[in-house]
Formats: structure tokens, sequence, C-alpha cells
């Protein structure tokens, strides 16, 4: 698929995501799709409408219709396509031992393909966690049904080179997978940078016996090259494959450390909130019980004043009547009448 070229614009464009302008005042429809490949799925459309808006304003139809044809990913292409632009060189690695692979089944021991089918399991798994944690960062937390899809799509790349090519260009649009007999489903639609075309082996030319053990010689210094060049790409794939394996296992301890602290953390804060909790029914009940004592003591003070009123009056109308027997008293002391 071509690159596409759009003017720049005269004046300012009304748009959430500023125009992919370069220094030439070009757009670059690569650009393009690697931007769109990047952001979230529910953002594809939106930026898809907008960029092709801007070509179309400038004058580029072509462009425009070929940004408009570009395919939405899935969520498991797009947690793909994040994969690989944070992880590159483990997804090449991850390529290239599945090369390595399948070149190595007529060649290596028994013991040698078992070591590199481990390798290859330990970077599947650690690939998987790692887009996980990816998307996760991304504020898109992966299903099992979406993690299982990315699994399947790392296999395929590991098992054939076109599906290799396809995750490496970081712009999958769905999620592919390889049934083990040869067959690839779930081939991306997209493809902006073809394969390079392979160039096929001249068979040497036999013109004599002299020249036949000329030719076996030099293809078995040839296939002796080839051996130690795979063998050295082996061993690269490997080193690479065991630090991503190393990588991801850190990282998985990591985050099972920190799920671990912040387990203990939510066990204290459980037992501190039934302990605080408790204390609050029981403070409850201590007010309850304080607010019928209080209204009983109203009761009783109300009950007291009632008769402190009336002993009160009874004390007065004593004082008064022992006043006035003591004046009877005093009067009738006194010298008699003549």
């Amino acid at each position: 698929m071509r690159r596409g070229r759009v003017p720049t614009a005269g004046g300012a464009l009304d748009a959430q995501s500023p125009p992919l302008w370069h220094g030439s005042g070009l757009m670059e429809l690569d650009d393009v799709a690697d931007e769109l490949y990047e952001v979230p799925p529910e953002e594809f459309v939106a930026l898809r409408t907008q960029r092709r808006d801007e070509a179309r304003a400038e004058g580029d139809k072509a462009l425009a219709k070929e940004i408009g044809a570009l395919p939405k990913p899935s969520t498991p292409a797009w947690v793909c396509n994040l994969l690989v632009r944070a992880h590159r060189d483990e997804i090449e690695g991850l390529v290239e031992l599945g090369n390595l692979l399948r070149e190595a089944q007529g060649n290596l021991a028994g013991d040698e393909l078992k070591a590199l089918d481990v390798q290859r399991r330990q970077l599947l798994n650690a690939l998987s966690r790692q887009a996980r944690a990816v998307a996760h960062q991304r504020g898109h937390p992966v299903s099992t049904a979406v993690g299982t899809q990315v699994e399947e799509t790392l296999r395929a790349a590991m098992a054939d080179p076109e599906a290799g090519e396809a995750l490496l260009s970081g712009r999958l649009t769905s999620p592919m997978s390889y049934s083990g007999m040869g067959e690839l489903t779930g081939r991306p639609k997209l493809r902006l940078v073809p394969p390079p075309a392979s160039t096929p082996e001249r068979a040497p030319a036999t013109k004599n016996a002299a020249a036949d053990d000329g030719s076996a010689e030099r293809r078995r210094r040839e296939q002796e090259e080839r051996r130690r060049a795979a063998e050295e790409k082996r061993r690269r794939a490997l080193a690479a494959a065991q630090e991503a394996a190393d990588q991801a296992t850190a990282a998985s301890e990591e985050a099972e450390a920190a799920l671990d602290e912040h387990r203990r953390a939510v066990e204290e804060l459980a037992a501190r909130r039934d302990e605080l909790q408790a204390r609050v029914e029981e403070l409850a009940d201590q007010l309850a019980e304080a607010e019928r004592e209080a209204a009983g003591a109203v009761t009783a003070l109300k009950r007291e004043e009632r008769r402190t009123a009336s002993a009160e009056r009874a004390v007065t109308e004593a004082a008064e009547a022992r006043d006035r027997a003591l004046a009877r008293v005093a009067e009738l002391s006194g010298p008699a009448a003549d």
C-alpha cells in the first residue's frame, strides 16, 4: 500500500488530536496507521474520521479514501499491537525462536528440541503477562477470553512466518490462530509493508567428476556455515527469550508481592472496621441507657420539686401557727387584770 501525502493546511484545524504534519508539510499514511492502531478501539473510528477529513480538506482524495478504509482492530488485536510497541525486541525473539524451531526439526537432538520448546513456553507465558500489564496501564484490563486470543496470536506468530511478520507490523486488526496443520486463521487484512521477496537458490551445475567433488565440498562448507549461523541465531534467540522470561518472572513476582501487600492491608482495615463497628454499637447501647437514665432523672426531679414546694408551704404554715401560739402564750402570761 502506498504512502499518501497531503500538503499542509493554511488555516487551523478544529480537531481533538493535532494533525500529523511533517516538516515537509506532508502527511504519511504509515504514520496515520501507526497512530490509529495504537489508540484504544473505542477511539479508533473518531480519530480515523478526523484524519480522513484532514486529508480530504487538503485535496488528497486518494489518501482520504485509504485512511477511511483502514479497518478497526478488535480488542485482542489492539493488545497485540500495544505489546509489539512496548516489547518489540522480545516479539522479534519470539518470531526468531519459531524460525529456529522449524529449522531445527531435522537437525537437533531430542534434548535440544526439548530445551527450545521449554524456552518457547516460557517466552509465550512471559509475553502474555506483559500484554496484560501493557493493556492494564492503558486502562483496559484483559479478560480471560481476550488473553486467550492474544496468546493464540503469539503462538501463530511463532508457527507461521507470515503471521510473525503481521504481528511485528503492529497493525493487526484481528487475532490469529494456528491449527498445527499448516492452517493460519485470522490473517490480517492490512499489509502496509510487503514481505521481502525471497531469492531462489541456484543449483550448482555439474560438468564432470572433479566439478562434482568441488560442488559437494562447496555445499558441505555452505551447509556448515548455515549450521553455525543457525546455531548462533538460536543462541541469540535463547538469550533474548531467557532475558524476557527473567524480566517477566521478576515483574510477576513484584506484582504478586504488591498483591500480597494490598491483601494484608485489606485484612487489617477490615479487622479495624469490625472493631470500630463493635465499639460504635457498644457506645450506642451506652448512649441509649444514659438517655433512659436521664429521662428517669428528669421525672424524679420534677416529683421532688413538687414535694419540695409542698414541704415549703407546710413549713410556712407551721411557722405561722407557731408564731400565733407563742403570741397567745405571751398574752396569757401577762399580769392579770383587776
